[in-house]
C-alpha cells in the first residue's frame, strides 16, 4: 500500500502565514503539521508516499521533507500546478500509484488516533474506497456521508444545503485503483473542481462497495487560524515533556513545559505549561499555557498565552499577547511604557509591530 499527501492549495484562510510558505508547513507544537500526517502513514507501515505540490513555493515543502530517509520513508514529488480539486490531485498521481491501494491524506489534517486501524483489512477486503467519518455540529461546511446499517455508504454529497446527516468526511482516504476510472467519469463542480466525493458517488453509482469508519477521537482540518491554534491545544494537551536548556534560579516551571537545547529560561520567568520552546531561544517573561514557541527566538517583558510563535522572533514588550499566529523573523517591540493590554495577532514571516 502506497501514501499520497497533499500539499497543494493557496491557503487563502491563512493569509499573511501563507504568502511565504504552503500552509502545510505552518508548525502545532512546533513541528510543521505536514510532518504528522507523514509520521501517521509510517506508523501503519507506509513508507512509499507521494507528495502532491502545487504552486505555492513548493521547494519550501521539497527542503522540509527532503527525500524522506529522516521519517524512514520514501518520498516522491508529484506537481499538481493549479489546484483543480481533491480528485485532480489523485488523477494527477496515477503513474505513481499504478495498481496499488493507497491512503489519501490531506496534509493540514491531524487526526489524534493516526491511521493504523483505518488501513487494516482494506487491501484484502471486497471494498473499493474507505472514508473516514466523524459527526459535525455544521455539516453544510463539509462532504457529508449518508450510511445503511452495516455502515457502508450509500451517498455523497458536498456541502449540502440541507444535510441528511452529521457525518463529514474526515480528509483521509483509502481507495484501489478503481477510482481513477470513476474520476475520468466525473466533471468538474460549481466551484471548477474535480470533487473527491463526486468520484466516490461514482463508485457507488457503478456498483462498487464503499465502507466507512467513525472517527472517535479528535481530528482537525487546520485551514484556519483558530483551528491551526486549537490543533496547537489538542497537541500540546498531549505533550511528553523534556528540559534540556538551562533554567536559572528564580526561574519558575509550572506544569507540563519542554525547553530545547541551548535556550535560557531567565531569572523571573514564569513557565505555565503545557508549553513547549524550541532550541537557542532566550526568554525573560509569562509564558502561558497552550504556547509554542519556535527556535531561536528572544522573548523579553509581558505575556505571551495560548499562542504559536514560528521561530527567529524577537517580542520586547510589556503587552499580553494571546491566541495569536507569529510568523518567523517577526519583531514586536513596544516603543513607550504603558500598562498591558491584550493583544491578538496574525501576522506572516518578517513582520515589524512597534506598540
Amino acid at each position: 500500500m502506497k501514501g499520497l499527501i497533499l500539499s497543494g492549495g493557496h491557503g487563502t484562510r491563512l493569509r499573511p502565514l501563507t504568502h511565504t510558505g504552503p500552509k502545510q508547513l505552518i508548525p502545532i507544537a512546533n513541528k510543521p503539521v505536514l510532518y504528522y500526517a507523514i509520521e501517521d502513514l509510517k506508523e501503519a507501515g507506509i513508507t512509499e508516499i507521494g507528495i502532491i505540490l502545487g504552486t505555492n513555493m513548493p521547494e519550501k515543502v521539497q527542503e522540509a521533507v527532503g527525500d524522506g530517509s529522516q521519517f524512514g520513508v520514501n518520498i516522491t514529488y508529484i506537481m499538481q500546478g493549479e489546484p483543480r480539486g481533491l480528485a485532480h490531485a489523485v488523477a494527477v498521481a496515477q503513474e505513481f500509484v499504478q495498481e496499488e491501494p493507497f491512503v489519501m491524506y490531506l496534509g493540514d489534517n491531524i487526526l489524534k488516533s493516526g491511521v493504523n486501524e483505518f488501513v487494516d483489512g482494506f487491501e484484502s477486503s471486497d471494498y473499493e474506497a474507505r472514508i473516514l467519518l466523524q459527526k459535525v455540529e455544521n455539516p453544510r461546511q463539509f462532504g457529508v456521508a449518508e450510511l445503511n446499517e452495516a455502515m457502508d455508504v450509500v451517498h455523497l454529497v458536498e456541502k449540502p444545503r440541507e444535510p441528511k446527516s452529521d457525518l463529514a468526511l474526515v480528509g483521509i482516504y483509502l481507495f484501489k485503483p478503481s477510482i481513477f476510472r470513476a474520476i475520468s467519469h466525473i466533471k468538474p463542480s460549481w466551484r471548477d473542481e474535480l470533487e473527491i466525493t463526486d468520484a466516490i458517488q461514482n463508485l457507488l453509482d457503478s456498483g462498487d462497495k464503499v465502507d466507512s469508519h467513525i472517527v472517535r477521537g479528535w481530528w482537525k482540518d487546520t485551514g484556519k487560524p483558530e483551528d491551526v491554534l486549537d490543533a496547537n491545544h489538542l497537541i500540546l494537551d498531549t505533550l511528553d515533556p523534556h528540559q534540556e536548556g538551562e533554567i536559572e534560579d528564580g526561574a519558575v516551571i509550572i506544569g507540563r513545559v519542554s525547553i530545547g537545547k541551548g535556550t535560557v529560561i531567565k531569572e523571573g520567568s514564569v513557565i505555565r505549561g503545557p508549553v513547549t520552546i524550541g532550541e537557542n531561544c532566550y526568554v525573560k517573561a509569562y509564558i502561558g499555557p497552550y504556547t509554542a514557541i519556535g527556535n531561536n527566538s528572544r522573548i523579553v517583558g509581558g505575556e505571551i498565552e495560548s499562542s504559536i510563535v514560528v521561530g527567529d522572533a524577537v517580542i520586547e514588550c510589556n503587552e499580553r499577547i494571546v491566541d495569536s499566529l507569529i510568523g518567523n523573523h517577526c519583531h514586536i517591540i513596544t516603543l513607550e511604557n504603558h500598562f498591558p493590554q491584550g493583544r491578538r495577532f496574525v501576522i506572516g514571516e518578517n513582520s515589524l509591530v512597534n506598540l
